[in-house]
């Protein structure tokens, strides 16, 4: 009886917060049938109507709005006592899932969150490598890290991880057929290897001599939507390609590649954990999140 009823708070709160009874499901990652049957088990044993409702929409009775303060300031005492109890425990503990771009995933995550499993050896990790930008509370992680711009989200908060610069290069052998741009315009009208996402290829930003920020024209035959798969077609001399310098390094360093654009002139793009909005964030959710922005800006660095 006692759990019916904390599920039951628990359910009438997210809905009221989340605006809708999908958006609640998704959130505590149960059916939104689930959600409905357990608003209506809180109605019937409280006697009271919460919501008026109509095929759109859902806001509170006056009752309902009654409860909903009252059941905020309890769940608050309930995670004060969590907080204080987590606070004290050594150790965090508990499987973490976590979302990432494929390269990047494997070149910087994976090797961080191995690092940290190790520290603390009751962490359960999960780490799932896609490019598309998952959504966190249908598809029930933890945590993610995305690079490029965020989309607004009342639901969930970011913390900046550090810059991926980024570069613009081609094989010698592409340089020597057809030249070597020294300037964003000289760019345009040569060949480009596109990065290509849903059906969208991703601009390539670049400055010119007066620090505006231009698109040079290129022309994008080929396109992919792995990253190393741009930079082997790049070594085979398939054209210009905009790419991580974290990545371009080694090739560049092994002569493979030559720079004809560097991160100063190249549009870095910003990397951030995101995680859903709660009122109390579990610790092993903290320590990644801690871990991954100490040691990433270390992994990307420009060399």
């Amino acid at each position: 009886m006692i759990n019916e009823r904390l599920s039951g708070v628990t359910a009438f709160v997210q809905v009221v917060e989340a605006g809708s009874f999908a958006l609640a499901a998704a959130r505590l990652r149960v059916t939104r049938s689930a959600v409905g049957k357990t608003i209506a088990r809180l109605e019937q044993r409280l006697g009271a109507r919460l919501f008026h409702r109509t095929t759109r929409r859902q806001s509170l009775t006056d009752d309902g709005q009654a409860y909903y303060e009252r059941c905020v300031r309890a769940l608050a005492e309930l995670d004060a006592a969590e907080a204080a109890f987590e606070t004290g425990r050594r150790e965090p503990l508990g499987r973490l899932r976590v979302s990432a771009p494929v390269l990047f995933g494997r070149h910087c995550v994976a090797p961080v969150l191995r690092d940290l499993m190790r520290m603390h050896p009751r962490l359960e990790i999960e780490l799932s490598f896609n490019d598309r930008v998952v959504d966190l509370l249908e598809d029930g992680f933890d945590v993610a890290v995305r690079v490029g711009a965020l989309a607004d989200s009342a639901n969930l908060v970011a913390r900046r991880l550090g810059t991926q610069h980024m570069s613009i290069c081609a094989s010698p052998a592409y340089l020597a057929e057809h030249g070597h741009p020294t300037s964003v315009q000289a760019m345009d009208g040569h060949i480009g290897i596109a990065y290509g996402r849903a059906g969208y290829d991703l601009p390539w930003r670049v400055r010119d001599a007066d620090g505006r920020i231009e698109e040079p024209k290129i022309k994008s035959a080929l396109r992919f939507d792995d990253l190393q798969a741009i930079a082997d077609a790049a070594v085979a001399g398939a054209g210009l390609a905009w790419l991580p310098c974290w990545l371009v390094s080694r090739h560049v360093h092994a002569g493979e590649l030559v720079l004809v654009m560097d991160s100063e002139l190249v549009v870095a793009s910003d990397i951030h954990a995101v995680w859903p909005k709660m009122r109390h964030l579990p610790s092993k959710t903290r320590v990644a999140i801690d871990a991954l922005a100490a040691e990433i800006p270390k992994m990307i660095g420009v060399r």
